[in-house]
């Protein structure tokens, strides 16, 4: 019964969170707003979380499993990608350069006080 619980919770939160990406044509995907949801749902104490506990761990244990379509949809996509190398490359180690920096610098600011 509480796996029916937890998912039930996971699947309202998911599809709110694409009802509303459809209806205000956001460019952040549904399930991440389904998330934010579920998340503020949590924070708010609105949903216990030994309610969602047994889905979410269920869904943990096996999530190598939900990777799969992304690694089919890469190799359908493997000429776009490599056309494309790059600048996926550099965007990547740009970014993650900013990051380092952003956070040296918060981490530094924060030591001196």
């Amino acid at each position: 019964m509480s796996y029916l619980r937890s998912f039930s919770i996971i699947l309202v939160c998911l599809f709110l969170g694409k009802g509303i990406q459809a209806l205000l044509g956001l460019a952040i995907p549904g399930s991440i707003l389904g998330m934010l949801i579920l998340f503020g749902l949590l924070s708010a104490g609105l949903i216990r979380s030994h309610w969602v506990q047994s889905g979410c761990h269920l869904l943990i244990r096996h999530m190598a499993l939900l990777f799969v379509p992304v690694g089919v949809g890469l190799m359908d996509h493997f000429a776009l990608l490599s056309a494309n190398s790059l600048p996926i490359l550099l965007s990547t180690i740009g970014s993650s350069l900013v990051v380092f920096l952003v956070i040296g610098i918060a981490a530094h600011h924060k030591e001196k006080q």
